[in-house]
């Protein structure tokens, strides 16, 4: 799982068999250890929502997505989900939820669970 942020926006990007655990498990998680400090971030499912909702608590950023969708979305050809949030700052924050495709140039990150990229073909 890859997270992007920049300004007022936040993008996840997860591979074929993160968004396949999401699907069945509810939840996918990572985390990145900066030492005396672990930052977490991860996605998962939730009933009592109908957009993606976001929140950042004790060094974890949690992106929620609606249940039913987030269960087809390793079924279907769905690439990307998005929601413009207002903040309770007043602050428009854009999140965007997508598969990984492969990258189009060289790059030496393990790309081998990746989605293909259509461009490609």
């Amino acid at each position: 799982m890859k997270i992007r942020i920049k300004g007022d926006s936040v993008r996840f990007r997860l591979t074929q068999t993160e968004v396949k655990s999401l699907s069945e498990n509810g939840k996918i998680f990572d985390s990145t250890n900066f030492g005396s400090i672990k930052f977490n971030y991860g996605v998962v499912l939730n009933s009592d929502i109908d957009q993606l909702h976001i929140s950042y608590e004790k060094n974890a950023i949690v992106l929620e997505m609606p249940k039913k969708t987030g269960e087809e979305w390793f079924s279907n050809d769905i690439i990307t989900y998005d929601h413009t949030l207002k903040t309770s700052s007043g602050n428009d924050l854009y999140l965007l939820l997508e598969k990984d495709f492969t990258c189009l140039d060289n790059t030496i990150e393990d790309q081998s669970d990746n989605y293909p990229n259509p461009k490609l073909s």
